[in-house]
Parts: C-alpha cells; structure tokens; sequence
C-alpha cells in the first residue's frame, strides 16, 4: 500500500486505529535504532575480546569495517545469524549481562534525546480525539513530552508500564484517554526487558490487553521491526479471534527492503482473514505523520507549526518513479540562483 493510500485511509478512522510503536520512531529524536545498537554490541565485543584500539573499527557506516566485525562475530557459535530475530537480545545480554548495566547503558542512549515532528504530531492527534491509545516497546519519554508541549503538560497522559500491568486494564476499561502503554517497561521504571528470555515472557496481563484491544480496534505499526517473539506471538494470537483488527492493520516499513519473513507472514495471514490494510511503505516516521495531519480537518496544529519552524526536518532524497529519471536538483540547503559553467556532473546536484 502507498503511503498516500493510508493517509486517506487512516483520516476517515477517526479514533479507531492504535499505534504499535517501535525503537524506530525515536531514531530522528536522536536514540539509536535497534540496529544501530546491534552494530554498537557487536564493535564492543570486537574490541574487547580481539584487543584491538577502537579507532581501528570506529566507522560503523563502512562496509569494510562492518565486513571485519561480522566475520569475527560469525565465527562464534553462540551468536545467531545476522538479521534473525533473536540477534537484539543475546548481543546485548553478551555485552552487558546484568540488569544494571543494560539499565546504565538504556539511560545514556536516552539522556538528551528530544521529541521530534512525528511525536507532536503524534500528540496533536492524541488531543483532538483521533488517536486514543499508544503500544509502545520503547523506554524513553519522547510521548509524553510531545504530550507535555501540545497539552502544556504531562497529567493529560496516561502511561502504564511494566511495574503497575493492572493500572493498563483500568486505564483501557475506564477509557482514560489518551493512554500509551509501555510493553518493555518504562526508563523510571524499575522493571525492563532486553534480553532474550526477558522478550520471550510478555507480562500476561499486558499480553491479555493487548490482544483484546487488537479484536476491537485497527492497529498502525510503526518503527517496529517484528524481532522479539513476545510482541509478535501477541499480534498472532490476536489475529486468530473471529474478528481481528476490526479498524484495519498496517505496518509502516521504512525502505526499499522486504520486513522480516515472519511480518511477511503475519501480515500475509491478516489478509487471508480479510483484515483491511497491509505494509506501508513510508521515508520515516515524521514524514508519515506529517502526511496524516494535512488529511485531517480542523486540527488545532499550533503547537505543531511552531515546532516545525524551530527544528528541521530531515528526509531522504526523492525515490524516481514513473517515466523520471536524474538529475534532481533539491535545493534544501540555500537557494541556488545559477549553475554556472561547473564541472560538476548534473546528476550529482541532487546532493546540494
């Protein structure tokens, strides 16, 4: 599905779509993707366990440098193969075996980070009634900040976390919206899932929630890519109810690249049932919600605007579609009033 398609989609379902939101809806605020920290575990055990200085693979952006990292990675029989669902979880209990330290290490990713369009977008939505409840597998507070400058504060939010599952089931059946749900715990929180046996076990009563609300409400899935099995066993278990994701599921997916073959999967089975939806395909996250508030009338986007006038926003070059072809000038920068008689290839202006 189009990226366009769900937006239209998505501004006639006014309240009735959730969010499952993932480590990828936090990467533009400046916390690591999941991906970024399994290249980070594996540069850590590299350095460690061959002794070597860390500059000699600090650039983790090379191809070469990754190249190295992994051979010596996939020379040790208890690492899973690269890309398989459990690859997250046992580096990082590889690297950090203790709750503290994972804890330490989870603070410092989060330490500075600030909310970015897409999570006051994603507030403004929360106010004006069009988005009720936020599952969420991601520790920081970058929601309930959007919150904070949309509402011009916290206490219009309710965040349920691992310490206190049954204040979820109060939250959803007294409807104390808006409402996020943190599945893997909260940063405050005392209580956190990394690691494998920790993602396998979701906490049963969230677990029960979770896949009922799935069998009353549509679902959006966003910045998250299916890698934990507690999450997902949820997702399926909620897809065998009679009437599953009554309001639609679709699964945003940043990239040219396939989700994993168990989302393929699930998503292909989703359909089979005739749950209306599928993967969608989008730049990223704020680019996704910036699309969604231009469909919805009469949205108070105050707070909204005067965000975007204080940060920028990044996104990636144009993808060439149709009968297009390079070069792409995109002046993103400053404004260019003459090529002049540069040398420069025309097809590498798309980079100004």
């Amino acid at each position: 599905m189009e990226a366009d398609d769900f937006a239209r989609r998505f501004s006639m379902r006014s309240g009735k779509l959730m969010w499952l939101m993932g480590a990828g809806t936090s990467a533009s605020a400046g916390i690591p993707t999941a991906w970024d920290m399994i290249w980070e575990f594996k540069q850590q055990l590299y350095v460690s366990q061959r002794r070597v200085a860390l500059n000699q693979v600090a650039d983790l952006s090379n191809p070469a440098v990754r190249r190295q990292i992994q051979d010596f990675i996939a020379g040790q029989e208890t690492f899973p193969d690269p890309d398989s669902p459990e690859e997250y979880a046992v580096l990082f209990e590889a690297v950090y075996p203790s709750e503290a330290k994972r804890r330490t290490y989870i603070d410092a990713k989060i330490a500075g980070a600030k909310p970015s369009f897409g999570h006051v977008a994603l507030a403004t939505l929360m106010k004006a009634g069009h988005t009720k409840l936020v599952w969420t597998t991601n520790f920081d507070p970058l929601i309930a900040d959007g919150c904070a400058r949309v509402f011009g504060g916290t206490g219009n939010l309710t965040t349920v976390a691992l310490d206190a599952p049954d204040f979820g089931r109060e939250t959803i059946n007294g409807e104390r919206w808006p409402a996020e749900i943190k599945l893997h715990g909260d940063f405050r929180s005392r209580r956190l899932k990394n690691t494998g046996d920790e993602l396998r076990q979701q906490d049963a009563t969230l677990r029960d929630l979770l896949v009922g609300t799935c069998t009353r409400s549509g679902l959006v899935v966003a910045g998250y890519s299916g890698r934990d099995e507690s999450i997902m066993n949820t997702l399926e278990e909620a897809l065998e109810h009679a009437s599953p994701f009554p309001g639609g599921l679709f699964w945003l997916h940043r990239g040219e690249g396939d989700p994993l073959d168990r989302v393929s999967a699930f998503l292909s089975a989703a359909s089979d049932k005739g749950v209306d939806g599928g993967l969608v395909r989008v730049e990223n996250f704020d680019e996704a919600l910036r699309d969604l508030v231009r469909l919805i009338p009469d949205l108070d986007t105050t707070q909204l605007d005067e965000f975007a006038s204080e940060r920028s926003v990044v996104s990636a070059p144009p993808r060439i579609s149709g009968k297009r072809g390079y070069p792409v000038v995109r002046l993103n920068v400053s404004p260019v009033s003459t090529f002049g008689t540069s040398d420069v290839p025309r097809q590498h202006l798309w980079n100004i």
